[in-house]
């Protein structure tokens, strides 16, 4: 049982882990998208996601949380600079991940991990026009109209004008 587990350990220490998230992370702000396994393309989304949400306001004290976290300079100037910009009236859901199938060598299930305003080839919302939900009502749908009847004597008449 996993009871308050709440960190997927990767099969790391904690020192490889913290190390391995500030590097990814710092890639997948400089690059807008990385290759990586699932399950790390997962856990780096727990790790990047309030990282950003932190860079939508630009406070120094901000910016010394992000440094903490990150140990990358150029990739904090650039978050905070070019991505907070772009996703600042997203709510959340920065990241997307693609599943991209197996890895050759040992099999591993790969995926794509990016970020979800940079991509404008898989942008849902090219207008910039939001579209919402709504559902139809059952009773002020589409009224019955009378069905029209064919008659046998306009059907011959057709045809033989036709002819």
């Amino acid at each position: 049982m996993r009871h308050g587990k709440k960190t997927v350990h990767l099969s790391r220490t904690s020192a490889h882990r913290k190390s391995m998230f500030a590097n990814m992370a710092s890639s997948l702000i400089e690059h807008k998208r990385i290759n990586t396994t699932v399950a790390k393309a997962k856990a780096l989304r727990g790790f990047v996601e309030p990282l950003i949400t932190k860079s939508k306001e630009d406070t120094t004290h901000n910016r010394r949380l992000v440094f903490a976290k990150l140990r990358n300079k150029q990739a904090v100037s650039e978050l905070f600079r070019e991505v907070a910009p772009k996703v600042g009236d997203r709510p959340g859901g920065y990241t997307r991940i693609i599943k991209l199938g197996n890895r050759l060598g040992d099999n591993a299930d790969m995926a794509m991990i990016e970020l979800v305003d940079f991509n404008e080839v898989y942008d849902l919302n090219e207008g910039g026009k939001k579209s919402t939900r709504r559902s139809r009502s059952r009773r002020g749908g589409k009224k019955s109209q009378p069905v029209a009847t064919k008659d046998k004597s306009t059907e011959t008449k057709a045809k033989s004008e036709e002819e």
